[in-house]
């Protein structure tokens, strides 16, 4: 009996010594967890304050913070804004601390700069490129929504807009560098048959447009400039002078170098660069273009010269029927080809708008607000290349009603319908077959067939072609309307 009185006793103690070694082990665990902090922050000067800073913390392992803004101004905020009394250069500390008081600090310092035209100047001169990172241009309905439409990356597509610079000097001249190419502007070369029309020209072969107009004037060049902080504005005089797109203009597009161009611009600056953001606004459309200025140009990416490969080369299919009667979905008024989700809708099987008891008729929506839109088709139930071979013509009645307005800035008397590479063209709209239809030849208050002769462009040699599309009423505005449709055929 003593002798299992003690085995129990001295399990008992076994184990709770156990217990205790492991309690105090995990507790030295936990204070082992706690990492010593790593301070670290970034900066920008406001665009509109050039005295007021946002700082943001990018510390590691802290719970607490505190700054020290160089003038006597302190913050024990986590990433706070402090606005400056005067220009200088100030040493801005912050102290990062963990739960255990443990502390790190680094210090940087701002230099603060009444003068906003020495942002864009610094003081003598400033180069600034096109920025090599993320969206550099976009448009969009408005700035909330700049990328809506379009936008340009540095990924390949355009690797000689990502080598030109302006350099902006504090005695108001502005000097361009095209750094030996310029792009070939869809506005500018218009077609796609030109072999000039959106690729890289060599600057020395960059002498006419489309029609023959002499365009040298927007290569390498000086200019002069006036800027004006307060309202944001910037505007350079000089024929040929430009940034951005050499065809977009606060006036609408050109063809030809303008005697002076003025744009909208935000300048910030930059821990590692400086930013200015260029802006057109128009009426219905905002086109943005961000540069920047490095500190140090050893910082600046490079150049993606080769742009990657989009999407994927379609099955081909050769159908003896393509036709939409827009009656219904049914496989009768639906054979080969579907309607995609596309800027413009489509309702099936609806009253002719001039005889309820006809057939029923496709009403084409086109949605308010988009200023770029169609109705886009491919083959169902799955994507294809589809190839033409087996047809010469294509036909499409189209009915616009007599209440339809065409102004200026608002619906345009035109409709278009054409062939595209949607799976392996990622801006596809910059290389279709495509029939406009304008003017009087597009009637008002009656059912009208339009017929187009396949010959007449690429369709019936083109092997890549796997979406049709139809727009109607132009681009470039927001305005909305109601068409109809039916029978598109090809014979």
């Amino acid at each position: 009996m003593k002798t299992k009185k003690f085995r129990i006793l001295a399990q008992t103690f076994f184990w709770g010594a156990m217990i205790s070694l492991l309690t105090f082990t995990a507790c030295d665990d936990d204070e082992d967890a706690v990492k010593d902090p790593v301070a670290s922050f970034q900066y920008e000067v406001s665009a509109s304050n050039p005295f007021e800073v946002t700082f943001t913390n990018f510390s590691k392992d802290a719970t607490s913070y505190a700054w020290d803004f160089g003038d006597d101004g302190t913050s024990t905020e986590e990433s706070p804004t402090h606005v400056f009394a005067a220009e200088g250069t100030y040493t801005v500390t912050l102290t990062a601390t963990n739960a255990k008081g443990v502390t790190d600090d680094i210090s940087k310092d701002i230099t603060i700069i009444a003068d906003a035209q020495v942002l864009l100047t610094g003081g003598s001169s400033k180069k600034w490129m096109l920025a090599r990172k993320g969206l550099v241009m976009g448009l969009g309905p408005n700035a909330n929504a700049y990328w809506e439409y379009w936008t340009l990356e540095n990924n390949g597509k355009r690797p000689c807009v990502f080598g030109q610079s302006w350099t902006f000097n504090a005695d108001g001249t502005m000097d361009f560098d095209d750094g030996g190419f310029m792009w070939g502007d869809n506005i500018v070369f218009v077609s796609a048959d030109n072999a000039q029309y959106e690729v890289c020209i060599p600057a020395a072969e960059f002498t006419v447009n489309n029609n023959g107009d002499d365009i040298t004037a927007w290569k390498t060049g000086s200019h002069e400039f006036t800027y004006d902080p307060s309202a944001g504005s910037l505007t350079l005089t000089g024929t040929g002078a430009w940034m951005g797109l050499i065809s977009r203009t606060a006036d609408g597009d050109v063809i030809v170098p303008q005697s002076s161009v003025e744009y909208d611009i935000i300048i910030g600056e930059g821990e590692v660069y400086d930013s200015m953001m260029v802006s057109l606004t128009l009426t219905d459309l905002y086109w943005q273009f961000k540069y920047v200025s490095y500190h140090d140009w050893a910082n600046q990416p490079d150049v993606v010269t080769e742009e990657p490969t989009f999407g994927e080369d379609l099955a081909d299919i050769t159908p003896s029927v393509i036709k939409a009667t827009f009656a219904s979905k049914d496989a009768a008024d639906l054979v080969t080809i579907d309607t995609i989700t596309s800027g413009s809708t489509l309702v099936y099987g609806v009253d002719d708008p001039t005889n309820a008891a006809a057939a029923k008729v496709g009403q084409f929506n086109r949605v308010a607000g988009t200023s770029y839109q169609e109705l886009q088709f491919q083959t169902s139930p799955d994507p294809k290349d589809i190839q033409f071979t087996n047809f010469t013509t294509v036909k499409i009645d189209i009915y616009v009603p007599a209440s339809t307005v065409f102004a200026d800035g608002g619906l345009v008397r035109q409709f278009v319908f054409g062939f595209a590479d949607k799976s392996q063209t990622q801006e596809w709209w910059n290389n279709t077959e495509q029939y406009l239809i304008e003017g009087t030849a597009f009637v008002v208050d009656a059912w009208t067939t339009y017929t187009f002769d396949l010959s007449t462009t690429d369709v019936l040699t083109r092997t890549d072609l796997d979406m049709l599309y139809l727009g109607i009423g132009g681009g470039g505005h927001g305005t909305g309307g109601t068409f109809y449709v039916r029978n598109l055929i090809f014979e």
